[in-house]
């Protein structure tokens, strides 16, 4: 060390160099520190790193993959399918007892090729009269009824085809669904689209009111009620059936039908009224045919009856009065068959056996109602 107070070298006065040493020991509160060798590590690392790197610390949810959402979307689809499959009428899940109104079954566009399937016993109320029966999810009056798209067919353009259909489902109508008919009043509005022209018709509509019998029964094309025994429980007729149609004789528009009707019925006050609920069931097959006037002696706006089939249940047996006549209670024991056979009324299968103007089948007993 110089005299002069230099330091190997240097010119710094001794009092700032004695401040130096203090410093170096003691340190300064605002000195910038050396960072850590770690700390250098890490943030040369953030500042190589390229924009958008995640820290090692920091953490991103991953997006959800679609691809198995839609296989399970996929799978609830199949299952849907296999349900439909599997039940065809739509009675998984349902119930009536909880209070839920099932949907009305489609129409009916070809014969079906079973009967439907038994639903679980329950007895009608006046509130659900159809309860428990397959009925239940049958549309209402003509609803029930499906009529077919018109064309052009034998002598009639696709308008003509079209009305003759309309009026055909009228005839139903006036025959089967109409209050005053089903009340026991004589079926004017049905009698009215016969050809009057038709002998034999003729000779069957007069006999059939005047003087009722198994030949001449009224019941083969209209339904009626003796309303002194019997009253209708509510306003409701629930059908199934179709109409279908073909180029028969002569050119003439042949039209089929073939339609299942439903009555819910209760005694009369005067018979002793209460609260049982039994359903009479009718099916009637009637064919028909809308005839060319300039080849047929008709009317306009009638039809000619080629034939009429008709199979009951809960009618009354061997009953001829030109009255349904529905049994309640002990009497219900009396509507089995002497030679044992059994029917099932909502069955729509398989067609009507026996031939025109015979109510077929007898005292069958009915497998339900």
């Amino acid at each position: 060390m110089n005299a002069g107070g230099e330091r190997d070298g240097s010119s710094v006065p001794d009092d700032v160099w004695e401040q130096f040493l203090r410093d170096s020991v003691e340190g300064v509160a605002d000195a910038p520190k050396e960072p850590s060798a770690r700390a250098r590590v890490v943030a040369d690392r953030l500042r190589d790193a390229p924009a958008g790197t995640e820290g090692w610390r920091t953490y991103t949810p991953p997006r959800p993959r679609r691809g198995k959402g839609w296989y399970v979307v996929g799978l609830l689809a199949a299952a849907g399918l296999l349900v439909v499959a599997l039940d065809p009428w739509q009675l998984i899940g349902s119930s009536d007892d909880e209070g839920r109104q099932q949907p009305p079954l489609a129409q009916e566009a070809e014969r079906p090729t079973q009967a439907p399937p038994v639903e679980p016993a329950r007895q009608p109320t006046l509130d659900e009269p159809f309860k428990g029966s397959p009925a239940a999810r049958w549309a209402d009056g003509t609803a029930g009824i499906t009529v077919p798209a018109a064309r052009a067919t034998g002598w009639m353009s696709t308008a003509q085809v079209e009305k003759a259909l309309r009026q055909t489902r009228d005839f139903l109508a006036a025959s089967s669904l109409d209050p005053a008919v089903l009340g026991g009043e004589r079926p004017t509005k049905a009698i009215a689209l016969i050809n009057p022209h038709q002998r034999d018709v003729k000779d069957y509509l007069a006999a059939a009111f005047r003087a009722p019998s198994e030949e001449n029964d009224p019941l083969l094309l209209f339904s009626r009620f003796e309303t002194s025994r019997t009253r209708l429980v509510g306003d409701v007729v629930k059908t199934r059936g179709r109409i279908t149609y073909r180029e028969g004789e002569r050119g003439a528009l042949q039209v089929s039908t073939d339609v299942t009707y439903v009555y819910p019925v209760a005694r009369a006050a005067a018979a002793g009224g209460g609260d049982e609920i039994v359903r009479t069931i009718v099916r009637r097959e009637v064919v028909l045919n809308w005839d060319d006037p300039s080849k047929i002696i008709t009317e306009p706006g009638t039809f000619s009856l080629v034939s009429y089939k008709v199979d009951m249940t809960n009618g009354g047996c061997d009953n001829h009065t030109g009255y349904f006549a529905p049994q309640f209670g002990t009497d219900r024991s009396g509507t089995g068959t002497t030679d044992g056979a059994t029917v099932d009324p909502y069955d729509r299968s398989t067609p009507i056996a026996g031939g025109t103007g015979t109510a077929d089948g007898g005292c069958s007993t009915a497998t339900r109602s």
